[in-house]
């Protein structure tokens, strides 16, 4: 990490702290040692870093994230550590919202083999698929009453 992205993402640290009210700037204030005491770290991984002598390590920043009111993801990719590309979102992840799984699909992510997997999407298809006999048999049960009485 370069001196420069150490003093960017310290600057941007130091915005969130004051944000959410913690007093880091005068020497009694507390700030530093009650946000170390907040997230269970050691109040010396703090100081380094506002003196930007060091970046906090991922258990440092997993614990700091959440007291910031930032993820854990944006204070990895502020830190230079990781890229947005290397951490996508879930969102990211999603297929668009029109699209529709196909029987294939299921298949595949159930892990049924390649070799099967016309088998497999033959059998489910007829549990989906309205029984042809089936439809007609309380219509034809219900006339048979009707007839009777």
């Amino acid at each position: 990490m370069s001196t420069q992205g150490l003093d960017e993402f310290a600057g941007w640290v130091e915005g969130l702290m004051r944000a959410r009210g913690y007093d880091i700037d005068s020497p009694r204030g507390g700030g530093k040692s009650r946000i170390a005491d907040e997230a269970g770290v050691h109040r010396a991984a703090v100081t380094r870093l506002l003196q930007r002598q060091s970046m906090p390590d991922l258990e440092t920043m997993r614990r700091i994230a959440p007291l910031l009111g930032v993820s854990v993801r944006d204070m990895l990719i502020r830190s230079g550590r990781v890229t947005p590309e290397e951490l996508p979102l879930a969102a990211d992840l999603l297929p668009p919202n029109d699209w529709q799984p196909t029987m294939e699909d299921f298949a595949r992510w159930l892990g049924v083999p390649d070799e099967r997997l016309g088998v497999f999407v033959k059998v489910v298809n007829q549990f989906l698929e309205p029984d042809a006999e089936g439809a007609g048999a309380p219509a034809a049960a219900e006339s048979r009453r009707t007839a009777r009485d």
